[in-house]
């Protein structure tokens, strides 16, 4: 099984130097990659920035949400499955100026555009191919999550809080299309990472 991981940050440019991103370590992604690597499947990361030595496996590193997309659709053409980890910026400026603009030269506001939604790109996709989805959420979780989920196609969708972004462990919902949510597990970023991929292999186990 090939599997496609997505992980980390993207960052958005207003400039060379400025960048609109968030507090996404990469850490859930990476460790999702170790352990299916270390399970033997073939795996391909599609990594944002990030300071975290890579697995031993094929890694992409790109900066942008439009790059993070352009890899997903090429790399899912070969793959069986997508865990879709990154925490993918949802907006970027319309214009990136190619330098650097003065304070006095920059305006206050910046006008803005919605960013390519990469998981919903290969939940429309998929065929019989598995595409899991990862929420962030804080309020009314459970009911946006599934909300999510539904919307962009996903066979599972697995949950956590704001807290999981700086923390080494977190405690991760899970659901699965057509079935009620699995109970919470508090688990550090490896065991979250097993985890995931026993949710791929049973997921996968169903389809064959």
């Amino acid at each position: 099984m090939r599997i496609l991981i997505t992980a980390g940050p993207t960052r958005e440019h207003l400039d060379p130097v400025r960048f609109l991103s968030n507090g996404s370590s990469g850490r859930m992604g990476y460790a999702i990659a170790e352990a299916a690597h270390q399970r033997g499947y073939d795996v391909v990361l599609i990594s944002g920035p990030v300071c975290l030595p890579p697995p031993e496996v094929q890694v992409i590193h790109v900066t942008s949400a439009q790059q993070m997309h352009d890899e997903a659709i090429r790399q899912f053409a070969s793959c069986d499955a997508a865990v879709m980890a990154a925490a993918v910026s949802d907006w970027r400026p319309v214009v990136c100026h190619a330098r650097k603009p003065a304070k006095d030269e920059m305006s206050p506001t910046i006008e803005m555009e919605p960013t390519p939604d990469i998981c919903a790109a290969l939940g429309r996709q998929k065929g019989k191919r598995i595409v899991i989805g990862f929420a962030l959420q804080d309020q009314n979780a459970q009911a946006k999550a599934e909300e999510k989920m539904h919307r962009k196609q996903c066979d599972a969708i697995v949950m956590n809080r704001l807290e999981a972004m700086e923390d080494s462990s977190s405690t991760i919902e899970i659901k699965v299309e057509g079935e009620p949510w699995r109970d919470p597990v508090t688990l550090d970023k490896k065991q979250s990472g097993q985890a995931i991929v026993d949710l791929v292999e049973e997921l996968a186990a169903r389809r064959s």
